[in-house]
């Protein structure tokens, strides 16, 4: 469903080529520190597990089937790379079915494939250097990212980068990279906990690229002008009136819109339900984590360039960190009023999971979910 005559509408092996060689070199790290660098990693990801578990009250004692991946910056833009051809196929089926009937479409397909590509790995190099960890939901598996028994679902735990942040914040290394592991396990325990969840998350995807009229030219044209901000530091607001946009927020319908927020709101009890539990695990086991909590907050708020500013805003990475902080005072909010087991009430089905508006208005969720009753917990 990916290509046309031969080519594809994007040249993905093209796109992981170009992240890996437009990447960021890591911190120097010596080989048998890079070692114990990631058998540390894998430690704490181990013992995440049980700790995750007992605070959130969720999934039962069988083993987790989703593996942990302890990966280099490449590794990681190869990961996504492989997850966004997944979740993108129906919408580039769709769009080229609009090209095939056009004059010169195989060679403009061929083209436009690997100027795609190129930019699309531009993104991902930028993308590659500030990402610590992801659970990574809907790529296959394969003999090189390997999954769950299911077919999909990873723990990526970006080490370079990890190592990178524990410096500049000149925090304990072993507190960090536990910290780190509980936000990322506990996505892995949403998601295997809740078997629903994955496809409810694929489905909503699904629609919303579904509704996507955009013509292939435009659609292309917008990736092009996120990765021209790269070198320019020109963005959207340069050229229509001053405010900038993401590149999602400028391919929205109507229809679009209220999908993207049904995904925003889930998307916001995930992270925020990962910051909950980070910071409610943590001054159990992580003997810094108020320095690190700290620090770590300082550096969110801070920034960096002018043009690392402006890339956060047109990738729409600025929604991604109201979403913690949304997500987290929902959460908080919740627990507060109904227990823990209360809360869990929100994983029961996809009618269960909070509503854009309750998001910002807890009790409303509380009231309609629980009614008058009030869950101890």
């Amino acid at each position: 469903m990916t290509s046309f005559r031969g080519t594809e509408m994007v040249d993905w092996d093209l796109a992981v080529a170009t992240a890996a060689r437009l990447a960021r070199p890591g911190p120097e790290v010596g080989r048998e520190e890079a070692r114990a660098v990631v058998a540390e990693l894998r430690r704490h990801a181990k013992a995440s597990e049980e700790h995750v578990r007992a605070f959130t009250r969720m999934g039962g004692d069988e083993l987790h089937d989703t593996p942990v991946l302890v990966v280099d910056r490449p590794g990681w833009a190869k990961a996504n790379v492989a997850g966004f051809r997944e979740i993108l196929r129906p919408l580039l089926g769709k769009m080229e079915e609009r090209r095939a009937g056009k004059p010169g479409a195989a060679v403009m397909g061929a083209l436009g494939g690997k100027v795609t590509g190129v930019e699309l790995g531009v993104l991902l190099s930028f993308l590659a250097s500030r990402v610590l960890g992801q659970y990574e939901t809907f790529a296959p598996a394969t003999s090189e990212l390997p999954g769950g028994d299911d077919g999909g679902g990873r723990l990526l735990l970006v080490a370079p980068n990890i190592v990178q942040v524990e410096r500049e914040l000149q925090v304990d290394p072993s507190d960090f990279r536990l910290w780190v592991c509980l936000h990322e396990e506990t996505h892995r325990t949403q998601f295997s906990a809740v078997p629903w969840l994955r496809d409810h998350l694929r489905g909503e995807i699904q629609t919303f690229l579904a509704e996507t009229d955009v013509d292939p030219g435009q659609l292309l044209e917008r990736i092009r002008d996120a990765a021209q901000a790269l070198v320019t530091g020109r963005g959207e607001a340069d050229r229509e009136g001053g405010e900038e946009r993401s590149l999602v927020e400028l391919v929205q319908t109507p229809a679009q819109r209220e999908i993207l927020g049904r995904i925003t709101a889930v998307m916001s009890l995930l992270e925020g339900h990962a910051d909950y539990v980070m910071d409610g695990v943590g001054p159990e086991v992580v003997g810094s984590v108020a320095e690190i909590r700290e620090k770590f907050q300082q550096r969110r708020a801070k920034g960096a360039s002018r043009l690392d500013l402006m890339l956060r805003k047109l990738l729409g990475l600025d929604a991604k960190l109201r979403q913690y902080r949304d997500g987290e005072r929902f959460v908080r909010a919740v627990v507060e009023q109904v227990g823990m087991d209360g809360f869990n009430r929100a994983w029961t089905s996809p009618n269960t999971l909070p509503t854009p508006a309750e998001i910002h208005a807890p009790a409303d969720w509380v009231a309609r979910v629980h009614g008058s009753q009030r869950d101890g917990g």
